[in-house]
């Protein structure tokens, strides 16, 4: 079966791109194995498929590099909407897509800027989830002996973000799986670790569950810029600069929905055998 594609990135964060309304894949999971691996496919963090939607102008499929399905990408989200935007599958100003968690709604607000609405933070443990009651907002946490302090956000998936000094050398890559499948996160967790620049500004560096240490992370700015609010950190509006580049992040105090700005692009089309 030969299956065309598109690869996509917002930030470094890349995607294999399929278009499910022309095709339909018998094995997404063992596709995206295949596909993301980046020595034997094409290379990719994530594979997204665009399908039809009952409730909504799209929707969005997000499978990791290791075949686990997630249910929000926030990079993803911006380059679904590039691809309906340069193939022309729709003449709206405004889009919504159906995910995995609910429906987002999208828009260009600039070139090559789009704004994605990612809705209201959970802040309940047990609805993040993790296995503690209340709101999780500079908690202990133990691994390998050291214990680290974190902010346990969902924007539509897990994360725990903790606040660090020295955020260049620090060892995400021995540090970030052991956390992603601590006991205390039933379905692992997104880990963000966190320098505070100032009131307006954090650096991060993210460990996605099922996929690793990504240039960037749509939902880990979102809830890493939640967290340093509720840490009395930073204003509600953020510039999260990331390996891959900057997000712009705001926390609307109005109606509680967590807003972000950054770009979305095409790398290239192909054609793979599957």
């Amino acid at each position: 079966m030969k299956l065309p594609f598109t690869k996509m990135q917002g930030l470094g964060n890349d995607f294999v791109f399929l278009n499910g309304l022309k095709l339909r894949l018998p094995n997404p999971r063992k596709t995206a194995r295949d596909l993301c691996d980046r020595r034997y496919g094409i290379g990719a963090d994530q594979m997204l498929i665009l399908t039809k939607s009952r409730k909504a102008d799209f929707r969005m499929q997000i499978f990791n590099a290791d075949g686990s399905e997630s249910g929000m990408c926030g990079n993803g989200l911006r380059c679904l909407v590039r691809f309906v935007i340069d193939h022309k599958l729709s003449s709206k100003k405004e889009l919504t897509i159906e995910t995995g968690v609910g429906l987002q709604k999208a828009k260009v607000v600039g070139k090559n800027r789009i704004l994605v609405d990612m809705g209201e933070p959970i802040l309940k443990g047990k609805l993040i989830p993790v296995n503690l009651s209340g709101r999780v907002i500079n908690r202990p946490i133990k691994i390998d002996s050291k214990e680290f302090r974190m902010t346990c956000v969902s924007m539509g998936n897990p994360h725990a973000v903790i606040f660090i000094d020295e955020l260049a050398s620090f060892p995400v890559e021995k540090y970030g799986p052991l956390l992603e499948r601590h006991s205390l996160f039933p379905q692992r967790a997104n880990i963000e670790f966190v320098k505070v620049l100032n009131h307006n500004a954090i650096e991060l560096r993210v460990w996605e569950r099922g996929a690793g240490e990504t240039l960037a992370c749509g939902s880990g700015a979102c809830a890493s810029a939640v967290a340093s609010v509720l840490n009395g950190f930073t204003e509600r509006k953020v510039d999260v600069h990331l390996k891959g580049g900057t997000l712009e992040i705001e926390w609307d105090r109005t109606t509680n929905h967590v807003k972000m700005i950054g770009p979305a692009e095409s790398v290239f089309d192909g054609e793979v055998e599957i």
